[in-house]
C-alpha cells in the first residue's frame, strides 16, 4: 500500500522577511542595527525554544 502525501515545504514568511531585511541592510537601503535586522530569525529560534520547553513540561507532568 502506498499513501499519497503532499508536503508543501518551501520558505516561510518570517524567513523571507529576515532575508529581505538582511539584503536591505547590506545594500544600504536601511540603517538599522544588526540585532533589529536579525530579529525575525531570532524570533523563530525563541519560538522554537518556547515550544520545546512546553513539550518538556508536558512530558514531565504526564510521565509515571
Amino acid at each position: 500500500m502506498s499513501k499519497d502525501v503532499n508536503y508543501s515545504g518551501g520558505v516561510g514568511f518570517v524567513t523571507l522577511l529576515g532575508v529581505l531585511f538582511i539584503g536591505l541592510k547590506l545594500t544600504g537601503y536601511i540603517d538599522w542595527s544588526w540585532w533589529l535586522v536579525l530579529l525575525p530569525i531570532y524570533g523563530q529560534v525563541i519560538f522554537g525554544l518556547i515550544l520545546l520547553a512546553i513539550a518538556g513540561l508536558i512530558y514531565l507532568a504526564t510521565r509515571d
